[in-house]
C-alpha cells in the first residue's frame, strides 16, 4: 500500500485498480518538460510490484518537505501556496540528498544536467498536469489527502450499504 501523503496541498495520485502500466504518463511528462519522449526524463514514475500492483509515483508536496530540509545548498524551496517544490538550478549541485530524504522516491537527477528534478504539477500548463490529462484509463488525478480520504469514506459507506 502506498505511503500516505503528509500534505495539505494538491498532488498527483494513481488508482492502481485502473492503472494498466502503459507508461503514457511518463512519456507525456518527459515530452512536456524536455520535448522528448523518454521515460528516464519523466517526473512521474510507473511502478510495478510483480503482477499484483501497478501504480505511479510523483511528488506528494509534503508539509515541511524532507527533501527541501535535507538539501545542504538550500536549492529546494517549497511554494507555500501550492506546495510545489522548486529546484534552484543555480544552487543545486546534484548531491542527491533530496532523493535520499524523499519517502516516496519522487525525485530524480537529470542525467544531462546532473540537477534534481521534481514534479511541479505542470505549472504554467493551461490545462494542468499533462499526465492526468492524457492517462487513457483516468487512473491519475490531481487531488489532496482530504479529498482522497473523503472518497474512501464514501466508497466504504457504499460497500457497507450493499452488504
Amino acid at each position: 500500500m502506498p505511503l500516505p501523503s503528509t500534505s495539505k496541498h494538491e498532488y498527483i495520485t494513481c488508482d492502481p485498480d485502473k492503472c494498466i502500466g502503459c507508461q503514457i504518463c511518463e512519456y507525456v511528462c518527459s515530452y512536456a518538460k524536455t520535448g522528448e519522449f523518454n521515460t528516464f526524463r519523466s517526473r512521474i514514475r510507473m511502478v510495478r510490484d510483480h503482477k499484483i500492483l501497478i501504480t505511479t509515483v510523483a511528488c506528494r508536496t509534503c508539509e515541511n518537505a524532507p527533501c527541501a530540509i535535507a538539501c545542504p545548498r538550500d536549492a529546494l524551496k517549497q511554494d507555500p501556496k501550492t506546495g510545489v517544490i522548486k529546484v534552484d538550478t543555480a544552487l543545486c549541485d546534484g548531491c542527491a540528498w533530496c532523493i535520499e530524504a524523499c519517502d516516496f522516491g519522487a525525485i530524480s537527477i537529470n542525467p544531462r544536467t546532473k540537477l534534481a528534478e521534481i514534479c511541479d504539477l505542470c505549472e504554467g500548463e493551461e490545462d494542468g498536469p499533462q499526465c492526468v490529462k492524457w492517462c487513457p484509463k483516468d487512473a491519475l488525478e490531481k487531488t489532496t489527502p482530504d479529498r482522497r480520504a473523503q472518497r474512501s469514506r464514501r466508497k466504504l459507506a457504499r460497500e457497507e450499504i450493499l452488504r
